[in-house]
């Protein structure tokens, strides 16, 4: 059967879900990559090598921002051109754009290796921490084309309907990573370095089979001669610009929240909110799997201009993530101490902090969800203008709002709020949105 019946199946719950779930489960794993690395990191080295790993993550950051816009704003201007039945140009698009991943990943490694030693030198690190973070982006830039892939290859998996593979895939790299990060730290004794070569090893599994899937002509999208259509990587990267965006901003707000830990506490601080960031990581994790796996059916459905479809699935999509919402509130505010405890013990000063900070900052999960959608609906709806005002505003204007304000009140409290306050504005400005086009696109 052409993958393409089904996007001709009707719209139901139950098959809304098959696109969903896997996607879920395949975006919780792939959160398990930087969890499981600060679960061995923490356990095994200390918490001052998992403060290293929340410092380095603006880094990291960059490299997700740029694989993140090529993805998704690539997958949304090629799925567009599917539902329009313009299949020879969409796999001629997807291979250049792959192309392109390449190129993009050389450059960022070559530059990374020639900027690392200045990167934490502002930063009034111990030795011991500053050691941690160049260990750790040295071998974790060893590997930017296979993360840059393996972002792509994920949406593009899902997009020809191989989103079950993809799972697969991001199960197994998973699966990997934790094994991996207890052979190089524990029996091989590789350090901090050793958790930064398994994540990326892990991140390889679906690059690896990316390039294999795609060289069959039988799939939906696979690799033909590619078309250097300049305006095809502008509409890609304006598209996903918005997802560029979160990530970038998101690296930024971690140096913020890192420079007022550092301020308020120091380098415990740091730690504490690393943890926080695992678990609201976590639980985003479900509201984003959830997005990538019906962005495809919103692109393609709008592309054939079938309207009825796309209210459906829109309208289901809110009652889905309305559901989610309430189920991790209340499962972080039950598991508090228990997530915490899996990093730090209860006599490290850590764990009161992580604790306080993991109960106030649950708070945003109410609102988390139906932000990520949203930007992700406009994204596959090729509005990335709408996209990226809503993801700019909530990942960053109204972060650095809370994170000036709050804390010159509350102290470390007015840290752990600034999270749940910034998404509670950007909800605000969501539903404005929603309303304001919904006429336009007739969800």
């Amino acid at each position: 059967m052409d993958n393409q019946n089904t996007y001709n199946k009707p719209v139901t719950l139950r098959n809304i879900l098959k696109f969903a779930i896997p996607t879920i489960a395949m975006s919780v794993f792939m959160s398990f990559y930087t969890m499981v690395d600060g679960l061995f990191v923490s356990n095994l080295i200390g918490t001052n090598a998992l403060s290293a790993i929340n410092l380095t993550a603006p880094v990291i950051q960059l490299v997700t921002a740029i694989s993140t816009m090529l993805a998704t704003g690539g997958s949304a201007v090629i799925m567009k051109k599917m539902g329009e039945h313009k299949p020879k140009e969409a796999r001629e698009d997807f291979t250049f754009l792959i192309l392109v991943n390449v190129i993009v990943g050389l450059c960022m490694c070559i530059l990374g290796y020639s900027v690392i030693g200045r990167i934490f030198g502002n930063l009034n690190l111990s030795a011991e921490v500053a050691g941690y973070c160049t260990a750790y982006l040295n071998r974790y830039l060893l590997f930017i084309i296979p993360i840059l892939l393996m972002n792509n290859f994920t949406l593009y998996m899902i997009a020809s309907g191989k989103a079950t593979l993809s799972l697969i895939c991001s199960v197994t790299g998973g699966v990997l990573n934790m094994v991996l990060d207890y052979v190089f730290i524990a029996v091989f004794d590789l350090g901090i370095g050793g958790a930064a070569i398994a994540t990326g090893l892990g991140y390889s599994v679906t690059a690896v089979a990316g390039l294999f899937v795609f060289s069959r002509k039988k799939n939906l999208l696979h690799f033909t001669k590619p078309a250097f259509r300049f305006k095809v990587l502008a509409g890609a990267a304006s598209n996903g610009c918005s997802e560029m965006a979160t990530a970038l901003v998101t690296g930024i707000i971690t140096m913020m929240f890192n420079w007022t830990m550092l301020h308020y506490v120091g380098e415990n601080g740091v730690a504490a909110v690393t943890i926080i960031m695992y678990v609201l990581m976590f639980a985003s994790s479900l509201y984003t799997g959830y997005s990538y796996g019906v962005a495809p059916m919103i692109s393609y459905y709008y592309g054939e201009k079938n309207h009825e479809k796309l209210k459906k699935l829109v309208s289901t999509s809110l009652k889905v993530i309305a559901v989610i919402s309430l189920v991790t509130v209340a499962a972080s505010f039950a598991a508090t101490r228990p997530l915490v405890s899996v990093f730090a013990r209860p006599d490290n000063p850590v764990y009161e902090l992580a604790v306080t900070g993991n109960r106030i900052c649950t708070l945003a999960l109410f609102f988390i969800g139906f932000n990520i959608f949203a930007s992700g609906m406009f994204t596959a709806l090729s509005n990335g203008i709408v996209s990226a005002v809503l993801a700019f505003m909530r990942s960053f204007v109204f972060m650095l709002i809370t994170m000036l304000i709050l804390p010159a009140f509350l102290g470390v409290n007015g840290i752990w709020l600034a999270t749940p306050a910034a998404e509670m504005m950007a909800l605000t400005l969501s539903l404005f949105m929603f309303l304001k086009y919904r006429k336009r696109y007739q969800y």
